[in-house]
């Protein structure tokens, strides 16, 4: 990830920072722009995300992907409820962080989260644990952008799971950034941290 002081300073040292200020200040306010215009084409039918900038479409995904979603959010949801944890959300959830708007696959939030939420409310904030479910379009971003945006706005848990290799990669917050706490492929019980005492075999998810 970015250092953003170390840019900052760099960039306060050139002789054209000002107009390099000011360049930066129309730029953010096209994307904010860019970013109602990302609202007002929002429907429920499709699936998009916002990210620096950009209207990101979701083609359809695999039958793979979805049957690991499913049977995964299914196991939360019941859990969760049972133990009145807080919310799970699955695909169509929107959470809107600083810059960007995503749709993870799934999400959890805790009662303390969720307990302000409205029946009405179409925008959320960072959750307490994702999961994302690659495919070859969403795998750079999964990893890249929302991997880093995910840690900055502290996502406690995140979950990569990776139906072509049948496996979960775990990580963990520490500090701002997310650090691979395991990986199990195949078989294996895997325990969330952010979700108490949550835990899935993963065989069981493919």
């Amino acid at each position: 990830m970015v250092n953003t002081s170390q840019l900052i300073d760099e960039l306060q040292h050139q002789p054209d920072f000002p107009a390099a200020v000011e360049e930066l200040q129309k730029r953010l306010e096209q994307e904010r722009s860019r970013r109602q215009e990302y609202y007002a084409l929002l429907h429920e039918d499709g699936k998009a995300e916002f990210i620096n900038g950009e209207i990101i479409y979701q083609s359809p995904v695999k039958r793979k992907h979805w049957k690991v979603s499913i049977r995964l959010s299914t196991l939360l949801h019941n859990y969760v409820e049972t133990n009145q944890l807080g919310e799970v959300g699955v695909e169509k959830v929107m959470v809107s962080l600083s810059r960007n708007d995503y749709e993870p696959d799934i999400v959890f939030f805790s009662n303390e989260k969720a307990g302000g939420f409205q029946p009405d409310q179409m925008h959320f904030p960072a959750p307490d644990f994702v999961v994302e479910i690659v495919s070859e379009s969403t795998e750079s971003r999964d990893r890249g952008v929302k991997f880093d945006d995910y840690a900055v706005h502290g996502v406690q848990e995140y979950w990569i799971i990776d139906p072509e290799e049948r496996s979960i990669e775990q990580y963990l917050l520490q500090g701002k950034t997310f650090e691979l706490y395991q990986k199990l492929t195949g078989a294996g019980l895997l325990k969330s941290t952010a979700i108490r005492d949550f835990t899935v075999e993963i065989s069981s998810l493919f």
